[in-house]
């Protein structure tokens, strides 16, 4: 026991309190640091991906909107109910639910349009439901919280901080839009910030890999249950979104797109969300888990993507198979000029446009 008065300025007791209390600030001023840096990074991504947004596409896709409806539907009912389902069945801790709902009900991340291109998918449908679910996401992720969270809420278990989430979704409204402004008035600068924003963009997942190892230590340390979940959730997007689009008899192409735009969720926002909107000690069991979400979505859309490659040179290879052909002629992207090419790889030098149709496509 320390003999030293409470006011002593050599008491090691005094100097153990005094050193806790200046690591708890020390965390606490690197947590808003780290908030700070996620919410900037992430507004110039959003940026970014408003320069995707052509205006005179996006009418036309509303115009006949059943597709988006059915992509829309998939990201804020199907993924959604999904993670409330396989936060039940795996008995993870309501903190690590929360962490899955969010991730379930974030809008379709820009590296959905990347392996829409690959799949010869409709690039202008994969743009816009993109570009729509980000919108809609201000709206649609905060009651689709509420719904999903009240089996733990009314169990006193965890308390959703909807106003910090509101927040944190109406700042990404006002980048979307400068960027879709900025594509409207000066498409060339549009094409060279939409390249920077995919730098960016990955300097942000790196970001926040190096945070969970710096400021939440324990993170990595996570339960089986919430890895299995992060590998099967976006396998059950994939193929819940193509199977549902399959149902309510979409072309071929478009059946990939919504497949891809239901699987891929946007890894970022959910990440600067719970940086946002919960304490640094609740992160500890939630901040990881976007990061396993982002790494499997990506790896078994790039799997998917070698599958399809593959098929499509067989299908070449057997020109009698007038099956396969068609459905790869029926392809937007490349074919009959209904869809748009992704514009990040438009400049790269390894990349020949060729005339099809009078539509621009380009050979890889």
């Amino acid at each position: 026991m320390s003999n030293c008065s409470g006011y002593a300025e050599g008491c090691v007791g005094n100097e153990t309190v005094s050193g806790d209390t200046l690591a708890d600030a020390s965390m606490d001023m690197l947590h808003q640091a780290l908030g700070i840096v996620l919410a900037s990074l992430l507004a110039m991504v959003v940026f970014s991906l408003g320069c995707t947004i052509k205006v005179d596409k996006l009418w036309s896709h509303l115009r006949r909107p059943w597709a988006i409806l059915v992509g829309l539907l998939c990201q804020f009912g199907l993924m959604p109910l999904t993670a409330h389902l396989l936060s039940l069945a795996f008995a993870v801790r309501p903190v690590q639910a929360l962490a899955v709902l969010i991730m379930g009900c974030c809008p379709g991340g820009t590296i959905s349009n990347i392996i829409t291109y690959w799949l010869d998918g409709d690039m202008d449908l994969s743009i816009t439901m993109t570009s729509c679910s980000t919108v809609l996401g201000l709206g649609m992720m905060p009651l689709c919280l509420y719904i999903y969270t009240r089996f733990w809420m009314d169990k006193g278990s965890i308390n959703v901080p909807f106003f910090n989430i509101g927040v944190t979704l109406i700042t990404l409204i006002v980048p979307v839009a400068c960027g879709a402004f900025v594509n409207y008035k000066w498409p060339k600068a549009a094409k060279t910030i939409l390249k920077v924003g995919s730098v960016l963009g990955s300097l942000l997942i790196l970001v926040i890999a190096i945070a969970s190892v710096a400021l939440y230590k324990g993170s990595w340390n996570t339960d089986t249950s919430m890895v299995i979940i992060g590998v099967i959730f976006p396998l059950i997007g994939y193929a819940a979104g193509f199977i549902i689009a399959i149902i309510v008899r979409q072309p071929w192409h478009r059946c990939r797109t919504v497949a891809m735009e239901t699987g891929a969720q946007n890894v970022q926002i959910c990440s600067t969300v719970l940086q946002l909107s919960f304490p640094p000690e609740q992160l500890v069991f939630m901040f990881i888990f976007p990061m396993i979400y982002g790494v499997f979505q990506l790896s078994s859309g790039l799997l998917l993507v070698a599958v399809y490659q593959t098929y499509k040179r067989v299908a070449v290879q057997k020109p009698e198979d007038t099956t396969a052909l068609g459905h790869l002629q029926g392809n937007p992207s490349h074919s009959n000029g209904q869809g748009e090419v992704n514009v990040t790889f438009e400049n790269d030098q390894s990349v020949i446009p060729v005339k099809e149709d009078a539509s621009e496509s380009f050979q890889i």
